[in-house]
Order: C-alpha cells, then sequence, then structure tokens
C-alpha cells in the first residue's frame, strides 16, 4: 500500500468510527492536496486552498492574540462544522461534520488520527 493509500484508508477509519463525520481532507500548508474523502459535489482544491488559508490565519491570530501554538480551528455554519487540526508544520486535517456532532467526541478522533497521519507524512 502507498503511502497516500495509508492516508486515505486513515481517513475512511476517521469517517467509519465518527458517523457524524461527512468529508475530510489533509491538506498540504501550501494548499495541496495530500489525500481527500470527499462527497463529488464538493472540489478538492477549493477545500485544499481554503483549509491552508484558514490553519495559516488562525496560527497568525493565536500567536498575535497571544494564545501560543494553534490546536484546532472551528467553523459553525446553519448545516454542520467545519473543523481544522494541525498535523505537524506542514500539514491540515480538515474534516466536515454533521450539525448535531458530539464535538468532543470528533475533536478526540481528530487528534489521534493527525497523530497517525503524522507519522505517515513525515516517513
Amino acid at each position: 500500500m502507498t503511502n497516500v493509500e495509508q492516508v486515505e484508508a486513515r481517513m475512511r477509519q476517521l469517517m467509519d468510527r465518527s458517523p457524524d463525520v461527512e468529508a475530510t481532507a489533509l491538506v498540504r500548508t501550501d494548499g495541496l492536496t495530500i489525500a481527500s474523502v470527499l462527497p463529488t459535489d464538493v472540489e478538492e482544491d477549493r477545500v485544499s486552498a481554503m483549509s491552508a488559508s484558514m490553519l495559516s490565519l488562525g496560527e497568525r491570530i493565536a500567536l498575535e492574540l497571544g494564545r501560543g501554538e494553534l490546536d484546532q480551528v472551528y467553523i459553525k455554519g446553519k448545516t454542520g462544522y467545519v473543523l481544522l487540526t494541525a498535523v505537524g508544520g506542514n500539514a491540515v486535517l480538515t474534516v466536515m461534520a454533521r450539525s448535531d456532532a458530539r464535538l468532543g467526541l470528533l475533536l478526540l478522533d481528530m487528534r489521534r488520527a493527525a497523530n497517525d497521519l503524522l507519522a505517515l507524512v513525515t516517513e
């Protein structure tokens, strides 16, 4: 199994373990997609570019306002969440979740996935 296939398998495992997750992507901080599991109506390139931008902006805000190193960014809309967490210094895990998602469990699952994904992208 290639590295990308292993990354996609881990992201699918996150979706299987967390029924609140509707889609996920692993994106480099420069906006390029490493791997994604997205619905066909969602443009991978747009998700990647927006994820990288949000991570960068979140990092800057956290540092400028004295909140330390960025851990997570989350966006709540009427129909659900977009959650981002850093995967090392070079990638971001983006998750789209339902509006009734159990955020505590989901964020824990994301942190575990991010640790696994970090090992895969730094091999």
